[in-house]
């Protein structure tokens, strides 16, 4: 049912009416509201019209807006700039389009207990128990478990667990140390002139040795005893001994063993 006004400004419906007035084509000052509710309460009074909840709700909301529109213009207010007439009764149409969908969700809602009502009338509930012969056996836990079996869950049960072997085959075991090749290389430098790296670990076998003449040479170079040079990026590495001193067995063992 959509509720008709008639007013000396508008005739129609309550709906057209708050869109007209939130559009300014109609002065709120010139609409009476206590009219309009009189008329929708004596609809209501009527008992040849069925209102339903969504219509009454519908109106109340509207009634609402257009009072709250009437008292802010005629309470004095502070002065405000006019807002654009664009955006002039936007709030009052947002409020009452989230009314009207929060009424439509809840009035789905009713719908679905309703059904789920009727469905539930057409079902009948069980009223009798199980029959006297009925009986309920547990399963036997152990039906096809024999005495060996269960022997040998225990003897299982009971034997030592092997111990953990951790293999170590893996791990590199260092077979020189930097002291030694400290030492090693003190010996042999001085008569070797100016030599390359790749020429003085050409005997190195393995990575860790390749490693371990590496960082003894800096700590030689670091004691100054030898001086390292490359010529171009990534070029060979070039060492010479430098060093005048007679001592450096002695020396470089009082560093390396404390």
């Amino acid at each position: 049912m959509t509720f008709v006004v008639t007013t000396p400004a508008f005739s129609g419906p309550v709906q057209k009416l708050l869109e007209l007035i939130s559009g300014h084509d109609i002065d709120i000052l010139d609409v009476e509201i206590a009219p309009l509710v009189d008329s929708f309460v004596a609809v209501v009074h009527n008992e040849q019209t069925n209102v339903s909840m969504d219509e009454l709700s519908e109106f109340l909301l509207i009634a609402a807006i257009l009072l709250e529109m009437k008292s802010g213009r005629l309470l004095p207010r502070p002065e405000m700039g006019e807002p654009d007439e664009e955006f002039v009764g936007w709030e009052e149409r947002d409020v009452l389009l989230a009314r009207l969908l929060e009424l439509r969700t809840y009035g789905s809602l009713a719908h679905v207990f309703v059904s789920l009502f009727d469905r539930a009338h057409r079902s009948h509930p069980r009223l009798v128990g199980f029959n006297a012969d009925f009986t309920v056996t547990a399963p036997d836990l152990l039906l096809g478990v024999t005495p060996d079996m269960l022997a040998m869950a225990f003897l299982k049960g009971i034997e030592e667990k092997p111990i953990p072997l951790v293999t170590l085959h893996h791990v590199t075991v260092d077979s020189v140390t930097v002291t030694e090749t400290v030492l090693s290389l003190a010996g042999q430098l001085p008569t070797m002139g100016k030599v390359s790296f790749r020429a003085l670990i050409a005997h190195a076998t393995t990575r860790i040795e390749v490693i371990v003449h590496f960082l003894a040479l800096l700590e030689l170079c670091k004691l100054g005893h030898v001086a390292l040079g490359q010529g171009i990026t990534f070029g060979d590495v070039e060492i010479e001994w430098i060093s005048e001193r007679s001592d450096i067995e002695i020396e470089m063992v009082d560093v390396y063993e404390g």
